[in-house]
């Protein structure tokens, strides 16, 4: 039964990571239920877990982490987004315990994320409004600073990543699957800030997390959410492609907004 616990866990990272949802808090609900987690202990691991989507994201944008070396464009956003991102959300992270003490409810965020995605999607549709900044060559400073301060929200339990930084970014006007991707590649670095700052200011709850695991489980939790991970990517990627900007913002905004309406009556 804990094999498959496991791949539940791995399952639900991987999907929930890409989608506006909150991977962490979804893992947060999960690992409180199978493993009777602390909410402060899940929350921790759920920041943990990320491993596995930084595989994925690693994996599927290669060719684009490697372009680093010449794309400065690139390499710039990613740098000054990540700043900012650590900037506005390790604070954030450091006051979560409290959070978690206290009387938070993680589904608000979503709720809130969820009817902000759907007002987008029906400005969008009824002003047809077009793209305004359509990729990252037109972006400025400023847009790359709103991004990160979006990022770093995200440390808060119940605000999902990857929902703040797309909807941000469909404000602007950029393209949906160029705000997708953007968004994607910025997680990385991100990614590897949030383990290591789990890892250095939670190494009871981390400690804690693991025990509930064997080596073999965290591995196949792990590899689980990276190849469950590359299917979403490109799945979404894709879609973003296919559909209208505003088809985009209702699909992920009711998805945002159903989760939180459950994790609200929970």
């Amino acid at each position: 039964m804990n094999f498959l616990y496991d791949i539940l866990v791995g399952l639900v990272q991987g999907i929930a990571e890409w989608l506006p949802i909150s991977s962490k808090t979804q893992v947060l609900f999960v690992t409180t239920l199978l493993f009777s987690f602390t909410l402060d202990v899940a929350y921790a691991f759920g920041l943990f877990m990320e491993v596995g989507s930084l595989s994925s994201a690693v994996i599927y944008f290669r060719k684009d982490i490697i372009s680093l070396l010449r794309d400065r464009r690139l390499l710039v956003y990613l740098i000054v987004v990540t700043i900012v991102t650590g900037i506005v959300g390790a604070p954030l992270y450091l006051l979560t315990d409290k959070v978690l003490q206290g009387t938070y409810n993680v589904g608000i965020p979503m709720i809130l994320l969820g009817l902000l995605l759907i007002g987008i999607g029906v400005y969008i549709r009824h002003s047809r409004l077009k793209p305004r900044i359509g990729s990252l060559q037109q972006m400025k400073l400023k847009n790359y600073v709103a991004i990160g301060v979006a990022q770093g929200i995200a440390a808060l339990p119940g605000v999902s990543r990857s929902g703040m930084t797309v909807s941000t970014m469909l404000m602007m006007g950029v393209k949906p699957e160029e705000a997708f991707r953007l968004s994607y590649l910025a997680y990385i670095p991100a990614s590897i800030g949030a383990v290591g700052l789990t890892v250095l200011f939670s190494k009871q709850e981390v400690h804690a997390a693991i025990q509930s695991f064997d080596p073999v489980g965290i591995l196949v939790a792990a590899i689980v959410a990276t190849l469950t991970g590359l299917i979403v990517i490109s799945y979404l990627l894709k879609f973003a492609k296919k559909n209208s900007i505003y088809v985009v913002d209702f699909v992920l905004g009711g998805v945002a907004l159903a989760i939180g309406i459950i994790a609200a009556l929970l």
